[in-house]
């Protein structure tokens, strides 16, 4: 038992951490634990397995970490619909999320298209009513 969980945690903390690892593609904002609640998230891919068989639509794999750990968090798989995209790097929003939300990032030089700005409304909206 012990054997198998410890070859679960390396594979897993391999892959996270290794130099030059791509495990989280995009950070993200996503309503959670609950709508009108954000949380940073990280893209980690898409539905895959017999799951993407199930689920209907255009999903998206995410992972929300815990604060002020960020090896645990919680595997979501969410619509895309339901996901904004955020302009700063990975590393700066796992910054954010081990400081608690002290250390954010600065805004990015340029300016988010006015189709991202009517996404992030949109998605805040589509929960107020």
């Amino acid at each position: 038992m012990v054997k198998t969980i410890y070859s679960a945690v390396k594979q897993v903390s391999d892959t996270l951490f290794a130099p030059g690892g791509q495990a989280f593609s995009k950070a993200l904002l996503v309503q959670y634990p609950r709508a009108g609640s954000w949380t940073i998230a990280f893209l980690t891919g898409r539905p895959g397995g017999d799951v993407a068989n199930h689920l209907h639509g255009d999903y998206v794999s995410i992972y929300v970490p815990t604060t002020p750990n960020p090896t645990s968090g919680f595997f979501l798989m969410m619509p895309r619909a339901d996901v904004i995209e955020l302009d700063m790097s990975v590393d700066e929003a796992l910054k954010y999320v081990i400081s608690m939300g002290v250390a954010f990032p600065e805004q990015p030089a340029r300016k988010s298209s006015a189709r991202a700005r009517q996404r992030t409304w949109a998605a805040i909206h589509k929960y107020r009513s």
